[in-house]
């Protein structure tokens, strides 16, 4: 009976043109992969700066399994916590200009365990969410019982006739990204913060796609518009520039001590592997140092950003390393993406429910390890389907 059912979905599925399958790489996820013995540019990974498989990482990942092995075994609150995970804590607190931290083993966790901890049981609560906030986020703000405020993208208008509409609730937990995951355009933190301020809302950013590339030491969008201390809850992840893996919440002692009280995605899950608490602290002294590679990786994206305009191409607001390129249809999107890829050139078409059925895209990844001729190659691929 189950099976026949999911046959009728799964039918039902592939005939949108939704069904989701997986790819096999069979090489490191480096700016140049191999797919079933081919060989393609990767545009489509979120490792900005390079750094996965950094020998410096690596080995320090290595070292760690030699003094405490690989697994976590237990919940940090059992027998789970190590004094690495408590160092690696202090340093991204440290990194990020608060007063303590705690480590998530995704940043999917992260979101989702913050928001519906602080948010549970708060009768006289509620959030308000821009309308394109990451799917962990609305899932973190749908496992909590308060009232949901939507605002229209980066529209602070919006933002404060939401934060208006609110005025009756107590705690108001507003919540963005500083740039955006598929559209890769920024929230104007400034406005943001002030606004949270004026009407006396708890500010939430999630600086995922920002932190090690953007700020002089990558610390993210909100120490380049100079409001770190304005922002009372920064989320990020240890997966994208930091090449690692786990998730991560920054913010006052008090914040941290509840969550390590309240937070499910916490409590009942094993700790983080002590292997991955070494790469990332290894990352995180890399990550300081890497001005150059982010200086390069901006360029660089200025760069094609400029030259798709120039073909006519949409790539919406962004001004980031993320460059989305709108296709339109579903099937459109498919196409452009099969091209791409017979060319030799990998990035997966964006559909829906992760994007509206009508911005469907390919949505291009930049990091400092792609070349010029990669960058030369893939505007000269794109120019021919235009």
């Amino acid at each position: 009976m189950l099976n026949n059912f999911l046959l009728k979905r799964l039918s039902e599925i592939e005939s949108g043109g939704l069904l989701r399958t997986l790819n096999t790489i069979q090489s490191s996820p480096a700016s140049t992969i191999r797919i079933n013995g081919k060989s393609f540019i990767n545009f489509s990974s979120n490792n900005y700066l390079n750094l996965a498989g950094n020998k410096e990482i690596n080995e320090a990942a290595m070292n760690a399994v030699e003094k405490y092995g690989f697994a976590g075994t237990s919940s940090r609150l059992i027998c789970g916590n190590l004094s690495i995970h408590e160092k690696l804590e202090a340093e991204l607190a440290a990194f990020k200009n608060k007063q303590a931290s705690l480590v998530f083993p995704s940043g999917y966790q992260a979101n989702v365990g913050v928001i519906s901890a602080l948010m549970s049981n708060e009768k006289n609560s509620c959030i308000i969410m821009d309308k394109l906030n990451h799917a962990s986020l609305w899932d973190g703000a749908k496992l909590s019982s308060s009232r949901i405020f939507v605002y229209e993208h980066c529209d602070m208008n919006s933002l404060e006739k939401s934060l208006k509409r609110a005025h009756k609730y107590e705690i108001k937990l507003t919540i963005a990204e500083s740039v955006f995951s598929m559209d890769g355009d920024f929230t104007p933190l400034r406005d943001f913060v002030e606004l949270c301020q004026k009407y006396g809302a708890v500010s939430m950013l999630d600086e995922a796609h920002s932190t090690g590339v953007f700020g002089e030491e990558g610390k993210g969008l909100a120490e380049v518009f100079n409001v770190s201390n304005k922002i009372d809850i920064t989320v990020g992840t240890l997966s994208k520039a930091f090449a690692v893996q786990g998730g991560f919440v920054c913010g006052s002692r008090q914040l941290i001590n509840f969550l390590i009280s309240k937070s499910r995605a916490f409590i009942y899950t094993t700790s983080v592997s002590p292997a991955i608490c070494a790469a990332a602290l290894k990352s995180l002294e890399i990550v300081k140092r890497s001005d150059a590679q982010r200086s390069f990786l901006l360029k660089t994206a200025e760069y094609l950003k400029n030259k798709l305009n120039k073909l006519g191409l949409n790539t919406l607001n962004t001004q980031s390393q993320i460059i989305p390129v709108i296709t339109g249809s579903i099937e459109n999107t498919e196409k452009t993406s099969s091209y791409l890829r017979e060319k030799g050139i990998y990035i997966p078409a964006i559909k829906p429910s992760t994007v509206p059925k009508e911005q469907s895209r390919i949505r291009i990844s930049l990091t400092s390890g792609h070349v010029a001729r990669d960058v030369e190659k893939l505007i000269d691929s794109i120019s021919k389907i235009v």
